[in-house]
């Protein structure tokens, strides 16, 4: 017999953000349930370095809601632990701050305007001589020509966060519900979204958030509406345990050009930090080939030699694995955070590309106050769909796709 169930809201995907909905919608009161067609945290988010930065983030939209997402995680943090027990794996939360260098002659005079203009907008940049920057990292190489300390930057570790922001929802009362896929929308009469069909039954909702990742579009497409989310791939090198030698993030200045770009081609840069258990963590890479997951050993190759420019002393270092993932691309570089004007009852929590781990928990607050009817605590007009940046890559709805009460199953 094919099951019906109801609640408030619906939550599509079990990444990081989906689980930060699911968690603050929860205990705002809301039912809440949460459809994962694979596993908890078994896509972007086990794919990423757990970054919660503000130093690749120029004046702009993006920068206040990482700032707004920066002041929240310390309460979010604790809030766990108090729920889940000393039992619960730590998650890792460390505000070890972030420190950003120039390698080459050209690169050091951007770098520091780049600084000049964040702390125009709030941001703690602080330029450091050569001689501060070793204090800080001793394994440096000389050769750099500028550096910039934020002392703001933290780090977490993704998939245990994912876990604990879930476990926090089902405390608050969410069900979660893992291995079933969304086929296709329910609609009533007047077109607005009021449930899904799944592989395991019917879930009816006042409302239904697509937190899928770069898998978003297909989802939408599914409910009958359209996003412009692309998977952007990138890939880290893990070397094996050492002791620990390098203290914070430390990153190549070029890394904000290749987060900013839009290009389709290969961007790399050098970021390098180390894991509370000794490894390190080598990026970035930012690639725009679908969904290819294949190993690409020039893209491994430019991550090692570009690391070689920051740490020298990685020449010696075993690498022991590499991983890659998809980031969800939007063509403007701003998330997509609320309702779908089109379509009345569809939600988005998706498009942050590389900075989703950071921006859950913001993101979770603006769309928990919006659904609630309160006003949230920032703007969420610049991270609507119906944003002007994006008019030009929306199609409008037809209107058998948003007027069917039961909608089509599609594999």
């Amino acid at each position: 017999m094919v099951s019906q169930q109801s609640a408030d809201v619906v939550v599509i995907g079990a990444g990081i953000i989906g689980a930060a909905c699911a968690r603050t919608l929860s205990m705002a009161g809301h039912s809440v349930i949460l459809l994962e067609r694979g596993a908890s945290a078994g896509g972007t988010s086990s794919h990423g370095e757990g970054n919660l930065l503000l130093s690749d983030k120029g004046p702009g939209d993006e920068l206040r809601l990482s700032q707004y997402a920066a002041d929240l995680w310390q309460d979010v943090i604790a809030q766990l632990a108090d729920e889940l027990g000393p039992e619960f794996p730590s998650a890792e939360y460390e505000e070890k701050g972030g420190l950003v260098v120039a390698t080459t002659a050209a690169g050091a005079q951007p770098l520091l305007d780049f600084a000049e203009s964040q702390r125009g907008a709030g941001v703690e940049a602080q330029p450091m001589t050569f001689a501060e920057a070793k204090e800080l990292e001793p394994q440096i190489n000389p050769a750099i020509t500028a550096a910039v300390f934020y002392p703001g930057d933290a780090q977490i570790q993704p998939v245990i966060a994912t876990e604990a922001l879930l476990a926090s929802a089902r405390v608050h009362g969410a069900t979660v519900r893992q291995g079933v896929r969304v086929t296709a929308g329910i609609h009533d009469a007047s077109g607005r979204l009021v449930g899904v069909k799944t592989t395991k039954g019917d879930v009816h909702a006042g409302n239904v958030i697509v937190a899928a990742g770069p898998w978003s579009g297909e989802v939408a497409a599914l409910l009958g509406s359209n996003l412009p989310v692309k998977p952007r791939r990138g890939m880290v090198l893990v070397t094996t345990r050492m002791p620990h030698q390098i203290f914070r993030k430390v990153y190549d200045g070029d890394y904000v050009g290749a987060v900013g770009s839009g290009d389709a081609a290969l961007q790399t840069s050098s970021v390098v930090e180390s894991t509370a258990a000794g490894t390190v963590l080598i990026g970035s890479s930012r690639q725009q080939i679908g969904f290819d997951d294949r190993l690409r050993v020039e893209v491994l190759r430019e991550l090692s030699r570009k690391a070689l420019r920051i740490f020298p002393f990685l020449e010696q270092a075993s690498v022991m694995r590499s991983y890659g993932g998809f980031r969800p691309f939007m063509p403007d570089h701003l998330p997509v955070i609320g309702e779908d004007y089109r379509m009345p009852g569809l939600w988005y929590a998706t498009g942050h590309e590389g900075a989703g781990i950071g921006l859950c928990v913001a993101t979770a607050n603006i769309l928990s106050d919006s659904m609630s009817g309160l006003t949230p605590r920032l703007d969420p007009a610049p991270f609507t769909v119906g944003r002007a940046s994006l008019a030009d890559h929306l199609t409008p709805l037809t209107g058998g796709s948003a007027n069917t009460t039961t909608g089509a199953a599609q594999s």
